[in-house]
């Protein structure tokens, strides 16, 4: 019998489901049966940003249980520390790296980032964060990257410089977990930056050694 769904709730979600349980569910029926079963086993854990623009299952394609997503403000990583109560990006990355034992780690920037914007005007502005928002003292995580000056470029004064540089903070903040470290040194894990541009689709990914971001659809590289 057909159920009403509580008054309120948004038809476009009714819809989008309907369409996905009898076109995309229906076709991958046995691959949701296993997953129910066996349980999740994914390769990556995607470190991206919450912006509604900005999903990253839809940018990779990904298959349900492919990755493990984790989304905040600006895609931040906070540097590891024990104290206090709740640590909400911290503990997936616990669950993804000391449970699930993933073997990629992926902080996924992207172009016209409010978080950074908003953080980049607060600093320019000198407002204190801790007198700020819950928005504003969670960018403050962003601080240290205002030093990340790369080719002369200055990413207080320069949006995407400074959504590099956040991507460059959040996996140096990676670096600081313990038993993170510990199986990037073994070899069993590895770390990664991609910088998304939600104009036209194009990915830049992060190359440490190199010092850049370099495009995957063969463009001009975006120093970072």
């Amino acid at each position: 019998m057909d159920q009403t769904p509580p008054a309120g709730f948004p038809a476009r979600l009714i819809e989008g489901w309907l369409g996905f349980r009898h076109t995309r569910f229906r076709r991958e029926r046995d691959h949701y049966a296993r997953l129910a079963e066996a349980g999740q086993q994914p390769n990556t854990l995607m470190i991206a940003c919450v912006d509604s623009r900005v999903a990253p299952e839809v940018v990779f394609d990904a298959d349900a249980g492919e990755m493990l997503v984790v989304r905040n403000v600006a895609n931040l990583v906070p540097p590891y520390e024990e104290g206090g109560r709740y640590h909400g990006t911290s503990a997936a990355i616990e669950f993804a790296v000391r449970v699930l034992q993933v073997s990629h780690i992926v902080v996924m920037g992207h172009a016209r980032c409010g978080g950074v914007r908003a953080f980049r005007e607060n600093a320019i502005a000198g407002v204190d964060p801790s007198r700020a928002g819950f928005v504003a003292r969670w960018m403050d995580i962003l601080t240290p990257a205002t030093a990340h000056v790369c080719d002369g470029v200055d990413p207080l004064q320069d949006a995407t410089a400074m959504e590099l540089a956040a991507i460059r903070q959040s996996i140096a903040n990676l670096r600081t977990f313990p038993w993170l470290a510990e199986r990037e040194r073994a070899g069993s894990l590895a770390l990664h930056g991609t910088w998304f541009d939600v104009a036209d689709g194009a990915l830049r990914v992060l190359d440490e050694a190199a010092g850049s971001f370099v495009p995957l659809d063969g463009g001009t590289f975006v120093r970072g």
